[in-house]
């Protein structure tokens, strides 16, 4: 049965895969993003465009636009990357890091949960760079702090919306070759993309609030 899936960030990288793979399979995509690229203008998607995470307004906008349209999967995939070390801290970028990454997807989530039913599901694109004990490396700061940031507000939302149905995962997609990282990662953002819809499609009531791999591996807090 087909589904309607919303994305955030879906214009390029792995939300693109993602949406590129949800319509390939039949299902009704939402691309959410602030410019779309020619790659997702070319899909079978409705785009809404100039929706930015951070600003309450272009959020406020996005519910408007799907009031009354119920979502079987919102995935909040929009995230930012910087690079920051000691004695180069930059406290604009990890505040900038800490809208996009943790409040954008809180926000956005709250702001759509009248679409949201029994069975709906909500994905948290989040990183094992905000896993505490997997940190062996330090650095990167703000990145670091405002996904563990997101990985605890993906913990109360599972908490807050298991009563409605509602199940919640915390997914790393993996070191993906993506523009965030120049191209550098180990998988293709199609790869990702394809282990992340399994993780979904398996994700239950029973699963709600686990923070796992793509790849099915149970990654620690």
């Amino acid at each position: 049965m087909s589904k309607h899936v919303v994305i955030t960030g879906a214009n390029r990288g792995i939300g693109l895969a993602l949406t590129q793979q949800f319509v390939n399979r039949g299902d009704t995509v939402t691309a959410v993003c602030r410019t779309p690229s020619d790659a997702l203008k070319q899909l079978n998607v409705n785009i809404i465009e100039g929706i930015d995470v951070t600003d309450s307004g272009g959020i406020a906008a996005l519910a408007n636009k799907l009031n009354g349209k119920p979502i079987d999967i919102l995935l909040n995939n929009a995230g930012l990357l910087e690079r920051e070390q000691l004695g180069a801290l930059n406290t604009q970028t990890i505040e900038a890091q800490f809208r996009v990454n943790a409040m954008g997807p809180l926000l956005v989530t709250d702001a759509l949960r009248g679409n949201l039913s029994d069975g709906s599901k909500v994905v948290m694109i989040t990183s094992r760079m905000g896993s505490m004990a997997d940190n062996g490396s330090g650095a990167y700061y703000g990145y670091r702090m405002s996904k563990a940031a997101l990985n605890a507000a993906g913990v109360s939302l599972a908490n807050d919306l298991k009563e409605a149905g509602v199940a919640v995962a915390m997914l790393h997609p993996g070191f993906v070759q993506t523009e965030m990282v120049n191209n550098a990662g180990d998988i293709s953002a199609e790869t990702a993309a394809e282990r992340l819809i399994a993780r979904i499609d398996e994700l239950t009531l029973s699963t709600t609030g686990q923070f796992k791999h793509s790849n099915g591996e149970s990654l620690p807090w």
